[in-house]
């Protein structure tokens, strides 16, 4: 597989202006010369403590330390791996991107891929044309608008209709330069029992079916005559599309997840466009397919938190069973959108309004729960044959609750329900305890923590750094010391190069920021150093918190004056630390540390009052 070479990498970050692209997902403000900061796009907060650095074009977050570049700020808020953000920063900040040298037989394939993408795309747009445009789609346009889908919502999704005739696309796309066999590849056309090809779709309103780039891979067709069967057509799995790794609508939806922290998932494609349509942009659906491992690790790439949104009738609580045992996996939180009976959220939506279907959504429930109430309504709960029954159904789903709260709750329910002595229900039931965060369980924290997961790219989701309240005041003195010397790169260099990186930092972390920044150039923290043994790209604890670095150097003016303050409480630490180890060697001679300690205290009183002096605090 061929990659992008490094120079690409570095012109499309050159290219990138942070601040538009920041204010996309959140307002942002100047609050230093290098500095802008607002609410934190990736958690939920009522003051600003997430902050940027526009020219090395990093952000952190001092609230659930989300941090990153450019790259790992696409990847986290559209929902795309490394490659994926590289190719939509380059497409929207017209850059060329350069392939390193790959094998004849990557280049050609991957050409191959690129003209069906294209075929697909023209096919796409055709159809859509067709649907506004052609009088035999007037029956297909009344359909859709009857649904209460406005044409607006309906071009956004690209909808289209084919029409009946049996080879308007092939003898279109055959004036366009493609193949017959391109044409088969894509299913777009099949052969006849004689061996010619014929449009596959005919008749029938047409669905794109896009990736998470928005490029279409195939189709889902709806038909428009009672004799048409089957109802519902979809593009068969090829070399281009898998229809168990698509979500109808991820492309629309994913930069809304990603800012909520949670998908909504539904079953049909005109559901989807409703929700969307209903302002809850943050909905995906099925296609009318069960849920795959591939989908639910999609959904685990946009969101923490996955709400169903599923009809309620076997089939789709079978759905759910699968769709929970899946999440747990991926630990996704699963709950439930409680749909009337008989409803989907199309028709709630046209019937009852908008507003409607936002409260039923607000009003979700945790899946134990949902399962729990299902289960124990479906049978008499006091006679013996109908609690094992009920106890069998239930059993797996408990397995998978760890203890807590809401556990508790469930196993009195069904104590109290079944007319069981107290605590039995949590002994049939019981199975061995499983970690936090998994599907069902109570919300708690931002879904943006934790450990961080490569993408194969060398890029990760956000890094993980200690709170300011988990910091001793020595880290603390630490940090601000190393932000102050990227603030003041002149002075800073200087400053770091009198110390001992050993001896004046406290944790292995602080120690190779520190020789990062000693060894490379204080204007440019975030760049590679010449010689290093490992990239920064491998170290994502220390690419973490170079970012949470700069994003603090950039509060204030360049201060060589409180560097200097920094510069010598750190050395006072050192030479405490120093001292206090000579007195555990038996007594040792401490005579000299101790002058040496009287020395530097003056020194940090002189510095510390010329700070006073200049900011008036004297």
């Amino acid at each position: 597989m061929a990659f992008y070479t490094r120079e690409s990498k570095d012109r499309v970050r050159d290219a990138v202006d942070f601040v538009e692209l920041v204010s996309a997902r959140t307002e942002l403000r100047r609050a230093g010369p290098a500095r802008y900061e607002g609410l934190c796009p990736f958690h939920e907060e009522r003051s600003p403590s997430f902050g940027i650095d526009p020219t090395q074009k990093v952000y952190y977050c001092f609230g659930c330390q989300a941090s990153g570049d450019v790259f790992t700020f696409v990847q986290e808020t559209e929902g795309v791996d490394f490659k994926g953000a590289l190719e939509l920063l380059a497409e929207r900040y017209g850059v060329e991107l350069q392939r390193e040298e790959e094998d004849p037989k990557e280049a050609e394939k991957r050409r191959r891929k690129e003209r069906l993408l294209e075929l697909l795309s023209r096919t796409a747009s055709y159809y859509e044309r067709y649907l506004w445009e052609s009088e035999e789609a007037a029956r297909a346009r009344e359909y859709l608008l009857g649904r209460g889908l406005s044409e607006q919502s309906l071009r956004e999704f690209r909808v289209g209709y084919a029409p009946s005739a049996w080879d308007r696309v092939l003898l279109a796309s055959r004036r366009g330069g493609f193949s017959e066999q391109e044409l088969y590849a894509t299913g777009l056309a099949q052969r006849n029992d004689k061996g010619r090809l014929y449009d596959r779709f005919r008749s029938r309103i047409m669905f794109p079916l896009a990736d998470v780039r928005g490029k279409v891979l195939g189709f889902g067709a709806r038909a428009m005559r009672e004799d048409q069967r089957p109802k519902y057509l979809n593009t068969s799995d090829n070399e281009i599309y898998h229809k168990g790794k698509q979500l109808y609508g991820a492309d629309l939806a994913r930069a809304h997840a990603t800012k909520a922290g949670e998908m909504i998932l539904c079953e049909g494609y005109t559901d989807v466009i409703a929700m969307h349509q209903a302002g809850l942009r943050n909905t995906v659906g099925l296609m009318g397919t069960a849920l795959t491992a591939d989908q639910v690790r999609e959904l685990a790439r946009m969101a923490q938190t996955v709400l169903l949104a599923l009809d309620a009738d076997s089939a789709g609580q079978e759905a759910m069973l699968k769709a929970f045992r899946l999440a747990n996996r991926s630990k996704l939180e699963l709950r439930v959108v409680m749909l009337p009976q008989g409803s989907d959220p199309a028709d709630l939506i046209q019937r009852d309004g908008a507003a409607a279907m936002q409260a039923v959504v607000k009003g979700s429930i945790s899946f134990v729960s949902f399962r729990a109430e299902r289960v124990l309504a479906s049978g008499d709960p006091s006679n013996s044959e109908d609690q094992d029954r009920m106890l069998a159904e239930l059993r797996p789903v408990f397995a998978e609750l760890p203890p807590s709260a809401l556990r508790m709750e469930l196993t009195r329910t069904v104590d109290s329900r079944m007319a069981l002595r107290e605590g039995l229900a949590e002994e049939l039931l019981s199975a061995s305890p499983v970690p936090a965060q998994r599907a069902g369980a109570p919300r708690h924290g931002s879904p943006r923590q934790g450990a961080p997961e490569s993408d194969g790219e060398g890029q990760v989701a956000h890094t993980r750094q200690p709170r300011m309240s988990e910091m001793t005041r020595r880290e603390e003195t630490e940090r601000a010391f190393l932000a102050l010397c990227i603030a003041a790169p002149d002075d800073g260099a200087l400053a770091l190069a009198g110390l001992d990186v050993d001896e004046h930092f406290s944790s292995g972390l602080l120690r190779r920021a520190a020789r990062h920044l000693s060894a490379g150039d204080l204007r440019s923290p975030m760049s590679e150093v010449a010689g290093a043994d490992e990239r920064l790209e491998d170290d994502q604890q220390l690419k973490g918190l170079l970012a949470e670095l700069v994003v603090e150097a950039g509060r204030d003016k360049a201060d060589a004056a409180m560097l200097e303050v920094q510069r010598l409480q750190l050395e006072l630490a050192r030479v405490e630390r120093q001292i206090q180890r000579a007195r555990g060697q038996d007594g040792g001679d401490i005579s000299a540390l101790a002058q040496h300690k009287a020395e530097v205290k003056r020194n940090f009183d002189r510095a510390y009052g010329q700070v006073l002096e200049q900011t008036g605090d004297r």
